[in-house]
């Protein structure tokens, strides 16, 4: 017995309906594009197209009502090795002014706003095909455009969802999904005033992939973007403090290499909150469908 598409419904922000439908998105979007393709059709009513530079992929999913654009996460998502020396090794000096084509994208934002370099050169690696295919759908139909992620996926949703609207491409919406953080509190402003009330992080409180890149442990560079959206019972200033207690060891500026491998450990211990899947599951017991 068939059934019909999951749909969005773009009259309402932050509604769990919506959510649940970009968190199967993410999910699909871990796949290779022959076994994604037919799932996005049949259970969201998008004809999805991979876009695949290097080690960045996004599907551009195109429906008769919506455009959206999801970010595959880390390659690994059980284990996150694919963005370790992101998160914690690098995360100090990856806070940068963004330069070249990218850095003229992102100079609306201000002189003091500041970036995460990996999560930015990820972008850049597949923004040429990526704009191309997004711009191509809105000249065929202009309808409403959603960002989403999950994970690294979150933060690279975020970062587009900028450049979009730098060209022209109004987003309707951003959803992430255990997303780290992409920069510091000038650039949250940023994204505040270009994105009010658009913007949506869904956290499970357990997961401490939100409270990354680890130097925000220590010293308060990285800050989030509004509105977040807490999932699950606890709090989540229990895993903040075990995390911030096993970085307390490292110097100001800086984790050494006990804190990272000790926070690593802690992460993946936790790996099952970060999960989509763990997330969809929570979604669901919000609105109790």
């Amino acid at each position: 017995m068939s059934t019909s598409p999951m749909r969005l419904d773009p009259s309402r922000s932050g509604d769990d309906h919506n959510a649940l439908y970009l968190a199967r998105a993410c999910e699909l979007a871990y796949l290779p594009e022959a076994r994604a393709k037919p799932l996005f059709r049949d259970e969201l009513g998008l004809e999805a197209t991979l876009i695949s530079v290097d080690n960045t992929q996004a599907y551009v999913g195109s429906g008769a009502s919506e455009l959206v654009v999801t970010f595959r996460g880390s390659e690994a998502p059980t284990s996150l090795d694919g963005f370790k020396d992101w998160l914690l090794t690098n995360a100090n000096n990856f806070l940068v002014l963004p330069e070249g084509r990218i850095g003229t994208d992102f100079a609306a934002a201000g002189v003091g706003a500041r970036f995460h370099r990996g999560f930015m050169e990820a972008l850049a690696e597949i923004w040429d095909p990526l704009l191309t295919a997004v711009e191509a759908e809105f000249k065929r139909s202009a309808r409403p455009l959603w960002v989403t992620g999950h994970s690294l996926g979150g933060s690279l949703a975020l970062l587009a969802a900028w450049r979009f609207q730098q060209h022209f491409l109004d987003v309707h919406q951003v959803v992430t999904f255990g997303a780290p953080m992409v920069g510091n509190k000038e650039a949250a402003d940023a994204f505040h005033r270009e994105f009010p009330g658009k913007i949506y992080r869904y956290i499970d409180d357990p997961d401490p992939v939100p409270l990354l890149p680890a130097i925000s442990l220590i010293a308060n560079l990285y800050i989030h973007c509004l509105d977040e959206v807490r999932l699950g019972g606890q709090s989540s200033g229990a895993t903040l403090s075990a995390m911030q207690q096993l970085g307390g060891k490292a110097a100001k500026t800086s984790l050494d290499a006990t804190a990272i491998d000790e926070v690593w450990g802690f992460l993946l211990n936790r790996i099952a909150a970060h999960d989509i899947a763990n997330y969809q599951k929570l979604i669901v017991e919000r609105f109790g469908s």
